[in-house]
């Protein structure tokens, strides 16, 4: 998946048109997409897991939404960096733990039924807490539609999944048979996502793309020491910490570029940090799943 995801942000780089004749709406049915296929894939299980063992799942909820905001509005004023970009590492700071984290968690040999609970559990509790955040964190330098964002939320993230959740209840049969193919058809939609934001912003990524690619960089690798580093404070066993690692330092960064499109049009360079995020984490997480394999071996 990573490697799919660089070559079509490099294609879309260096020959936008490739994908500039999607526009920037598709996104969200694009999210929702992929939104639908995490329902169909979750199971009453994972939710029972919050009950069946809350202190770790606020554990991981805490940091998911602490740990990332702060990196972010810490480095956006370390790099100074202009407004717009600014919003937009926001945003990814914001948002809950990505799809992906799950994959990467079960190549790590991680806690895969913790990182699924803390997905599902942030994904369910951002449609309050992203918008807050967002107006906390950035509401002194642009309007924030905090109500507006909810809604969004809500319609590209909570409904698709509700809506797999449903089909795999009362279709179980077909989606027993469309489940295999769910992760990579998810890929190639992401891959899609990526394409169409960073080829509808080539030309100012290419001109400030340096600093946002080191931010981007820097904002995931430190999620991810400090998400471990929690968990080895707290004295959790090593899958647990693993876990932590990877929920905390991967985010749902199409959501915050879906955001970036809905909400702050007037702000296009928003869309860029989420677009970036998109392509490394991916990269970053077969890294440090590599690196958390031969560390137990």
């Amino acid at each position: 998946m990573g490697l799919l995801v660089v070559v079509v942000a490099v294609i879309a780089i260096l020959v936008p048109t490739t994908f500039t004749w999607i526009d920037t709406w598709s996104i969200n049915p694009m999210l929702g997409v992929i939104m639908f296929g995490m329902g169909l894939t979750l199971s009453p299980q994972d939710f029972k897991i919050v009950l069946s063992r809350p202190k770790d799942i606020l554990i991981g909820c805490l940091a998911q939404f602490t740990v990332m905001p702060l990196l972010a509005w810490g480095l956006t004023w370390a790099f100074a960096l202009p407004k717009e970009l600014a919003l937009g590492v926001i945003l990814v700071g914001c948002c809950p733990g990505g799809t992906a984290s799950n994959v990467i968690t079960y190549l790590a040999k991680g806690d895969l039924a913790l990182s699924v609970g803390m997905t599902a559990t942030s994904t369910l509790l951002a449609p309050v807490l992203t918008p807050l955040l967002v107006w906390l964190i950035a509401g002194t330098m642009v309007d924030v539609d905090t109500i507006g964002m909810l809604q969004s939320i809500v319609y590209v993230v909570i409904l698709p999944i509700v809506i797999g959740l449903l089909c795999q209840r009362f279709l179980p049969h077909i989606t027993k048979n469309v489940t295999p193919y769910l992760p990579a058809f998810s890929s190639i939609v992401i891959a899609f996502v990526v394409g169409i934001v960073v080829s509808h912003n080539a030309d100012r990524l290419l001109l400030g793309g340096l600093v946002v690619v080191l931010v981007v960089m820097v904002h995931n690798l430190l999620g991810l020491s400090i998400g471990f580093l929690i968990g080895r404070l707290l004295r959790l066993p090593r899958p647990k910490c693993v876990a932590l690692s990877i929920e905390v330092g991967m985010q749902n960064s199409g959501l915050a570029s879906s955001l970036a499109v809905m909400h702050f049009a007037a702000y296009p360079l928003a869309t860029i940090p989420g677009a970036v995020f998109s392509v490394w984490h991916n990269i970053s997480g077969a890294l440090a799943a590599k690196l958390y394999q031969r560390s137990i071996q």
